[in-house]
């Protein structure tokens, strides 16, 4: 797994070399580092993120010992140097990438005095509809760049970098997802609403990485909306042209996004993608309540109907009066996102260039 900040990561250990670590761990600074690979074939991590933890239980089952832990992501870092001990637990040098907060884009042409002159966030619109207003959003934007008249530069290339104007424009790409959204469950900050985005889009591990290499917020923003536009569906990895679902079939159970990670009793962590619908799938074996990441669900193996990879699971409700009565979770690790190349870049075998 390739753990972003903010995001949660749930843990199961029963090795008795890991239950050992966590202990010790909970004694200092409930810290540890988890590298980020951008694939399985890759032996050395550059890049990764420290997790913290803030939850801890120990249980014993037929007599071995167990240990589940919660931990959220909290600092990028890059790899300075990594060695494994006797006992198979990896330690590293690493050095915390910091963020770069960018000045806002009128910064160098507007006078500190006329900054009160500037929209309070009391007189903004309280509602999604009304945000979503073209008229207002014109006139907010009209104001906020009006200082673009004394350069060469047009007012809509400075709202480009502009923070706020990306985080809105991220957001009502994340209603054509799920039209439950609360905007009162995103961040308002745009380095934690970067990061929260980030951990909610179902892209592989090559897209992913790029993302966490990023340092400033802004290009992240640029990159994701990127991503969000060009991305029109979902393929299983393995067969790469089988088609499993659509961005308009996703949606969101928890106020974490439609994407979050669970693990499963054997230690095996899944970040798990909630959509409606689902196609080109089989179902294996008999559907079963028992561990179920979704009370009151049961759930049944899904795999591709053309090279029988491990997609994800069909959950169905145990209840008449449940919504949705079904749907699927799918792996994020068995997906991969269908993104249109362009014309010069279509004999190159490289990912997608994002948008910086």
């Amino acid at each position: 797994m390739m753990l972003i900040p903010g995001q949660t990561l749930p843990l199961q250990l029963f090795h008795p070399q890991e239950v050992s670590m966590v202990r010790n761990l909970i004694q200092k600074d409930r810290t540890f580092a988890v590298l980020a690979y951008s694939n399985i074939q890759e032996r050395e991590a550059h890049f990764g993120t420290t997790a913290e933890i803030y939850a801890y239980r120990e249980e014993q089952d037929f007599g071995i010992e167990i240990v589940k832990v919660k931990a959220v992501g909290r600092q990028r870092f890059k790899v300075l140097e990594i060695r494994t001990q006797s006992d198979g637990i990896q330690q590293a040098k690493v050095q915390i990438l910091p963020e770069r907060v960018l000045p806002s884009t009128m910064s160098a042409i507007q006078l500190e005095s006329l900054s009160r002159c500037q929209l309070f966030p009391s007189s903004k619109p309280v509602s999604w509809e009304d945000h979503c207003s073209p008229q207002w959003w014109q006139k907010y934007q009209k104001r906020k760049f009006h200082c673009a008249s004394l350069t060469s530069w047009p007012s809509w290339l400075y709202s480009l970098y502009d923070a706020e104007t990306l985080m809105e424009r991220v957001k009502r790409q994340l209603h054509e997802w799920d039209e439950n959204l609360k905007d009162e469950s995103l961040p308002s900050n745009p380095i934690d609403f970067s990061y929260r985005v980030a951990a909610c889009l179902p892209i592989d591990d090559a897209l992913r990485i790029q993302l966490l290499k990023i340092g400033s917020a802004i290009q992240r923003l640029r990159c994701e909306l990127d991503i969000m536009n060009k991305c029109t569906s979902l393929c299983c990895k393995q067969c790469q042209e089988t088609e499993i679902t659509t961005k308009t079939e996703i949606f969101s159970l928890s106020l974490c996004g439609p994407m979050a990670a669970y693990v499963n009793p054997h230690g095996y962590v899944h970040e798990t993608l909630t959509v409606y619908k689902a196609s080109n799938l089989n179902l294996i074996g008999r559907s079963s309540t028992e561990h179920s990441w979704f009370p009151g669900y049961a759930w049944t193996i899904a795999q591709c109907r053309v090279c029988s990879s491990h997609i994800g699971w069909k959950f169905t409700a145990t209840k008449k009066d449940m919504s949705p009565q079904k749907f699927w979770g799918l792996t994020r690790s068995a997906l991969l996102p269908r993104i249109p190349e362009s014309e010069d870049t279509s004999n190159q075998d490289s990912s997608p260039l994002l948008c910086l």
